[in-house]
């Protein structure tokens, strides 16, 4: 393609021997050709190797137009902007063309005009693909004059040209996107007679404008994204243009914690330092399992989603705890700590939509439940359930030697910004704290044994086993009865 780019006019295009498509069968075509090769066609996408992206591959094979249908942040964008990647590297257009006339044939007037005048010295340029997808989000004041296109008065007057001239038309998205991937997002948000102007572009290729009869066959694929709450509490898709969109594929939000770490981790950024700060695979679990309780939670609007962009900046949160946490104990080295999770609470709080209980227990106070929740989940899966010895006669429990230390008036205060070396000597003075966690892991890092001691003092007050209250400066680890004696557990 590199020679072909050297090439100025139509007449040298001409003997190359190159043959123009239709983006349809470009995205066809090179979709064949890297599924021959055994190449990731959507890359960074991630749970959605055998329901999704098997959807959108039959789509591009079928030429389809896409809907692609689901909750917020279920990458339904991303996948369309990966598409783009099935596009030829460069293809040529008329150079004076608005709308990136195909050289060989030309739709709008000017365009034809210009072939009909120049022939084969008509000059093309190269377009890259990346410069061939456009996007719009469609919001109530979206206008046809924006997608369609108007009369523009200034051309008319400065090209001494009647309105009745098709010249005269100032063009708008859509038409500026032929030959291009041509995004909507929230659909349903356009008005409907803004919709009703998309029927016949999807279907025989017609726009009007005006009292203008047009005839322009774009060369568009088109994808659209759509919410299905809009459908009931904004808007709708119109029936008639439901019916030309020939595939909707439904997204969904990742189906198990795996898969959600290597979204959060392709997507979170760390800053400066924070790349050097030590996180344990469970406290990762723990942020997914957090999204995961939101996502099933009474407290949660379950018809406005999850997204994941939750646990993008609730990780993000997670490393600028530690990261502060070093600056102020001027340290060059610092572990994130299962404390830290309170951290995320600021970026759950506006990742979520409260149902009329939710909203009556508050925010902060639903995300501290889910962070709680999340905790006990996990816990379970690591180490013994608490309470299942409770349930068998004359078993000793394997907290005792921890919960009885703490029934003596023993207390643990983990503060949020003590350095490393005071909050290692408050979690080794528990009884049987280190032992519980040598019995369930084969830890040789210092991180993880400290990590996993606290975790293990979360889960046994997440199962009322102790207590846990919050302070302005972080958490206090108590005897249950005593707290419950005086002042209001966490």
């Amino acid at each position: 393609m590199a020679d072909l780019q050297s090439i100025q006019t139509l007449g040298q295009l001409k003997k190359t021997g190159y043959v123009p498509k239709t983006i349809k069968n470009e995205l066809r075509d090179n979709l064949i050709s890297k599924l021959n090769k055994g190449e990731n066609v959507f890359e960074g996408i991630w749970g959605y190797e055998n329901t999704v992206i098997p959807e959108i591959e039959k789509a591009i094979l079928s030429m389809h137009n896409i809907n692609l249908l689901g909750l917020r942040g279920q990458a339904k964008t991303r996948i369309a902007r990966t598409m783009i990647k099935l596009l030829d590297e460069y293809i040529p257009y008329i150079e004076e063309s608005e709308i990136y006339d195909d050289p060989y044939n030309p739709i709008s007037t000017a365009g034809k005009l210009l072939l009909a005048e120049k022939g084969d010295d008509l000059n093309i340029s190269w377009l890259h693909f990346t410069e061939r997808y456009a996007e719009k989000l469609a919001t109530p004041d979206v206008s046809v004059a924006d997608l369609i296109g108007d009369i523009d008065p200034i051309k008319a007057n400065s090209l001494k040209l009647s309105y009745s001239d098709e010249r005269v038309i100032h063009y708008g998205l859509i038409p500026r996107s032929n030959r291009c991937i041509f995004v909507i997002n929230e659909l349903p948000d356009l008005q409907a007679r803004i919709q009703v102007s998309l029927f016949n572009i999807l279907q025989e290729g017609d726009i009007q404008i005006r009292g203008f009869k047009l005839r322009l066959p774009l060369d568009i694929q088109f994808v659209f994204t759509a919410n299905p709450e809009d459908y009931t509490n904004r808007g709708s898709i119109v029936t008639p243009l439901k019916d030309r969109i020939e595939s909707q594929i439904i997204t969904h939000y990742p189906k198990d914690i795996q898969t959600g770490k290597q979204i959060t981790k392709q997507e979170a950024k760390p800053k400066g330092r924070q790349g050097e700060i030590y996180v344990n695979e469970i406290l990762k679990n723990l942020v997914e399992q957090v999204a995961i309780e939101a996502r099933k939670s009474e407290y949660v609007d379950a018809k406005s989603g999850v997204s994941a962009r939750m646990t993008i900046s609730a990780y993000e949160n997670i490393l600028s705890s530690a990261e502060l946490r070093t600056i102020k104990n001027k340290a060059k080295y610092s572990f994130a700590r299962v404390s830290d999770l309170y951290a995320t609470i600021s970026a759950i709080n506006g990742k979520i939509e409260l149902v009329y209980e939710g909203e009556l227990e508050g925010p902060a106070i639903v995300a501290q439940k889910l962070i709680s929740q999340a905790i006990r989940t996990e816990f379970e899966l690591y180490f013994p359930n608490p309470e299942s010895d409770k349930k068998r006669k004359n078993v000793v429990s394997k907290y005792k030697k921890i919960t009885d230390w703490f029934s003596e008036g023993n207390q643990v205060d983990l503060l949020i910004n003590d350095d490393d070396a005071t909050y290692k000597s408050k979690l080794d003075k528990v009884d049987g704290l280190l032992e519980i966690v040598k019995e369930a892991f084969n830890v040789s890092k210092d991180a993880d044994k400290y990590f996993l001691m606290e975790f293990a003092l979360h889960g046994l007050a997440e199962f009322s086993q102790i207590s846990k209250q919050s302070v302005d400066e972080g958490l206090t680890f108590g005897d249950l009865l005593t707290s419950m004696l005086g002042d209001s557990p966490f």
